[in-house]
C-alpha cells in the first residue's frame, strides 16, 4: 500500500481531534447531570429503616402523638430531624398517621378543638381530618394524612417509610 491510501488530511486530522475533545467535555458535562436526575430513581427501591416509636401497651383506640427522631441526609448535610406521629389501635391493627397537614404543612392535633371532638384539626386554615385521617370535606385538605409503615415485634412499635394515601 502506498502513503497516499492513508494519508490524514490537516483538515481531517483537527476535525477528528475536536469532535473527540468535544465529545469527551459533553460527556463529563452530562454524567452528573444525569446522575442527578436519575439517583431518585435508583434510591427508591431501597428498603427502608424501621425506627422504634413506642410499645404496643402504650397504644388505646384513641390516637395518641408520639415524637420520634431520624437522621437526614441532604446532598453532603446530614442532620437529626424531630416529627411527631399519631400512632393507635385500629381494627386490631396499629396505625400511625403524620402530623402534619397535608394542606399547608402546619402540624394537626387531634381532639384539639372543643367545636370537633374527635377529629384531627389544622389551626393554619380549619382544615380537619376524622379520627382516621381521611379528609373532610369542605375544608381545605385535598386528601387524607400520610401514614407510615408500621411493624410491630416483641410487644414494640417501629415505623418505616412514609406514603401517602388517597
Amino acid at each position: 500500500m502506498s502513503e497516499k491510501d492513508h494519508k490524514v488530511s490537516r483538515r481531517q486530522f483537527l476535525t477528528y481531534t475536536l469532535t473527540g475533545v468535544g465529545g469527551f467535555m459533553a460527556a463529563g458535562m452530562l454524567m452528573p447531570m444525569a446522575r442527578f436526575a436519575l439517583d431518585p430513581a435508583l434510591r427508591a427501591g431501597a428498603e427502608s429503616e424501621f425506627l422504634y416509636v413506642c410499645d404496643v401497651d402504650q397504644l388505646t383506640e384513641d390516637p395518641q402523638v408520639f415524637p420520634f427522631n431520624f437522621d437526614q441526609v441532604d446532598a453532603w448535610y446530614e442532620s437529626e430531624v424531630s416529627r411527631d406521629v399519631y400512632v393507635y389501635i385500629r381494627d386490631n391493627e396499629v396505625t400511625a398517621l403524620s402530623a402534619i397537614c397535608t394542606h399547608l404543612g402546619c402540624t394537626v392535633a387531634y381532639d384539639g378543638n372543643d367545636d370537633y371532638p374527635e377529629q384531627f384539626f389544622c389551626p393554619c386554615h380549619f382544615g380537619r381530618f376524622d379520627k382516621d385521617g381521611h379528609n373532610i370535606p369542605g375544608t381545605p385538605p385535598r386528601r387524607p394524612l400520610d401514614a407510615y409503615e408500621v411493624k410491630v415485634e416483641d410487644g414494640k412499635v417501629y415505623l418505616g417509610s412514609i406514603y401517602q394515601r388517597t
